[in-house]
């Protein structure tokens, strides 16, 4: 993926990752439109980035990915880049099932079926393009589980393999899949994270995601230094030590 001179949409980034990695990407000439389900939220956006556009989406429904790609594509036909940011993270505890059930359904439903749709939304679009990409978004989570959140790390697995099947099948096209792979990050993501020490700063996880797409612009997977700790434990040979750790580090285990 090119660091500039794309058209780029970001469902699913009022805030967090989302939102730092849009205003940098606008900042690096590229034209950037953010997608949320809050309208409060996209007009604060509009409001203190002018050059960033918006449009509201509810990447859990179906019905709503439709109609913002149609707005999207309608406003923007020369849009190069989807990142597929939408998603959610909850704790859950599975000795009960009444205390889970619906959080994990809403889990998967954000965090599998929203990039699934949104991919669906955009891709005869983007193979009609010279050069296009769709960015997924996993997570350190999908290679060594977290106790406390099952069927987040379980989404972002599927969101892995499904990264790595998609760009198997697309090779004869112009789309490259790009995975971002992310660790533990200062967001809202879970109750606190914002101000862990364990969590990396956002500001130094863009900057970092930012200048390894700009160094590898030909890469698959984009992985932070802290990330690979937990991506290749399995390779390394020291999985059992890397989850042991990972549970062990704070009272959310990151």
């Amino acid at each position: 993926m090119n660091i500039s001179g794309n058209t780029v949409f970001i469902p699913g980034a009022t805030s967090g990752i989302g939102l730092a990695l849009a205003v940098e990407l606008q900042a690096r000439g590229n034209t950037v439109i953010v997608g949320g389900r809050r309208v409060g939220l996209l007009e604060q956006i509009a409001a203190e980035h002018p050059a960033i556009d918006t449009v509201q989406i509810d990447t859990t429904d179906g019905a709503s990915i439709t109609s913002a790609a149609k707005e999207v594509l309608a406003k923007h036909p020369d849009l190069n880049v989807v990142v597929a940011m939408a998603g959610i993270m909850r704790i859950e505890d599975w000795h009960r099932p009444a205390s889970f059930l619906a959080s994990a359904e809403e889990v998967i439903t954000t965090n599998v079926l929203g990039p699934i749709r949104l991919i669906a939304a955009f891709i005869e679009h983007l193979q009609a393009q010279p050069d296009a990409t769709v960015v997924t978004v996993s997570s350190g989570l999908a290679f060594a589980p977290l106790k406390v959140t099952p069927s987040y790390n379980a989404s972002k697995a599927a969101i892995h393999m499904l990264s790595e099947s998609i760009r198997l099948q697309l090779a004869d096209t112009t789309v490259k899949i790009v995975e971002l792979e992310p660790p533990a990050v200062r967001t809202s993501l879970l109750p606190g994270q914002e101000n862990s020490e364990f969590a990396m700063p956002l500001d130094e996880f863009v900057a970092e995601v930012v200048a390894l797409l700009e160094s590898q612009p030909a890469a698959k997977e984009i992985q932070v230094e802290r990330v690979k700790f937990l991506r290749y434990g399995e390779a390394r040979g020291d999985y059992d030590h890397v989850v042991e750790v990972l549970n062990a580090s704070d009272p959310h285990g990151r």
